[in-house]
């Protein structure tokens, strides 16, 4: 008899996204889908744009007094949005 080799189907569609490139797009948009659910529906509300660019999100902001006030917590933001996605997809970000 032989000894069949089982593997859960998360793995494997993992493994085929990782070979087609495609693991590390998912998660940026899962991060940039997260950005309500961290900061919270005022702070999304004064955001208009966000895009991630070599391992950095970049968030543009309507009001300059909150992007001074969250330009403090910046590595307190990168560790809660990291930590919601499940990986480390950024390690900076900037406020403009």
């Amino acid at each position: 008899m032989f000894k069949r080799d089982v593997k859960q189907i998360k793995d494997l569609i993992l493994r085929n996204m990782r070979a087609q490139g495609l693991e590390t797009p998912l998660l940026q948009k899962r991060l940039i889908d997260a950005w309500p659910t961290v900061m919270g529906d005022t702070i999304a509300g004064y955001t208009q744009n966000l895009y991630i660019r070599n391992q950095t999100l970049f968030v543009h902001l309507i009001n300059p007094a909150l992007r001074a006030d969250l330009s403090m917590q910046r590595q307190e933001i990168v560790r809660r949005l990291n930590e919601n996605v499940g990986s480390q997809v950024i390690a900076d970000i900037r406020f403009n």
